[in-house]
């Protein structure tokens, strides 16, 4: 369970992030959209990671590996950002948030159950 001062942390990251992405994500990956859908932070607060879901993007494997070679340059511009608000700016490790695709996954297999043709009920003691 994350603290209040996690939490609070975690949400000043995701913000500035959310920023740095929608300024400068054009020069990392272009004609992509980059969304920070989460923030975990450890309690130390030294370690901040991020989930990252790209849209217009084919590869988001691709991607990440791309946003991981410029880790430091966007960890770089965090630390401007955020320099009033902490002593420390974290490391940043950064993963793919799939969970728009596990829910689309999942929707597909419930309209396949629906369309499959139902059972009728057998009643006991026949």
């Amino acid at each position: 369970m994350e603290s209040k001062r996690q939490q609070k942390f975690a949400g000043i990251i995701q913000e500035d992030l959310a920023a740095i992405f929608q300024r400068e994500g054009m020069n990392y990956l272009p004609n992509t959209l980059v969304t920070i859908t989460k923030v975990r932070v450890t309690p130390d607060l030294a370690i901040a990671r991020v989930f990252l879901s790209f849209f217009n993007n084919a590869n988001s494997q691709l991607s990440l590996a791309t946003v991981k070679q410029h880790a430091s340059e966007i960890r770089y511009k965090l630390g401007a950002r955020i320099k009033d608000n902490a002593r420390i700016v974290p490391q940043l490790e950064f993963f793919i948030d799939d969970t728009s695709e596990y829910v689309e996954r999942m929707d597909k297999i419930f309209d396949k159950i629906s369309k499959e043709d139902r059972q009728p009920d057998t009643e006991e003691g026949e």
